[in-house]
């Protein structure tokens, strides 16, 4: 398995591209600096770093083509880049600001980051899998409850219209052979999306690693054909075993 993990280099991006690469799979995760990807890939099996920024459509073009060019080919996509409300207010989860307070740039910021860089990568290479044959895509989201919470604007809005744009990939992808799923963690994660102080505080927070199963599965054999689904990483045992009843 071939896969391209966008966002590679911390958080849930190096925990999915650190799963993926144990089992064998060639993968190249990607960060804004390109320098900052190759080293974090240098740390893993098989991996290479990729320079990309989502935001950029002519970054988007020259990383995929890199990608495609070092691995020949690219079988799954993980739609991973992203900024959280840190970037914002670094006080989201104690001091919450009303979107009134949201200056315009940052919400533009986190929405090219979140939504417009899924849509980029996404549309640089799907019609390089529809060509080779099919393919994978694995849009990462989070809670339905992050997408309307309070104080959490722009990053709430941003996956919300993540998780619509999987939907309709999804559509406009059926019966091609291009497959596109959804998956999430199921809590709040410890990433560096997190406010130090909070994290340090200790909430119960999930590890990185919960989607390091999920990802490994949906990267299989037993995924292929697999479409439209949503997975919680935390609830994966369980939907896994739903799904098999009913099979």
């Amino acid at each position: 398995m071939k896969v391209l993990v966008t966002g590679g280099t911390s958080g849930l991006g190096l925990a999915m591209a650190a799963a993926l690469a144990a089992t064998g799979a060639s993968v190249v995760l990607t960060g804004r600096s390109g320098e900052r990807a190759e080293s974090v890939a240098a740390g893993l099996p098989g991996a290479t770093g990729v320079e990309m920024d989502v935001r950029d459509e002519s970054s988007v073009v020259r990383a995929v083509d890199r990608a495609w060019s070092r691995l020949g080919g690219i079988d799954m996509l993980v739609n991973n880049a992203g900024i959280g409300m840190r970037t914002v207010n670094p006080r989201f989860m104690t001091q919450p600001q009303g979107f009134w307070e949201v200056p315009s740039d940052a919400f533009r910021a986190v929405i090219d980051t979140n939504l417009t860089g899924y849509f980029l990568v996404a549309r640089e290479i799907t019609p390089r899998m529809l060509a080779s044959g099919g393919g994978r895509i694995v849009n990462i989201s989070v809670n339905h409850s992050t997408m309307r919470r309070a104080g959490f604007v722009p990053y709430g809005p941003s996956r919300a219209g993540s998780e619509a744009l999987s939907r309709i990939m999804a559509a406009d992808l059926r019966g091609t052979g291009v497959t596109v799923n959804l998956l999430l963690p199921g809590g709040a994660t410890v990433t560096g999306m997190m406010p130090e102080d909070v994290v340090a505080e200790g909430h119960g927070f999930l590890s990185p690693t919960v989607m390091g199963p999920p990802i490994v599965w949906l990267a299989s054999d037993d995924a292929a054909g697999v479409h439209d689904e949503r997975i919680v990483a935390t609830e994966f045992e369980q939907w896994l075993r739903d799904r098999e009843s009913r099979r």
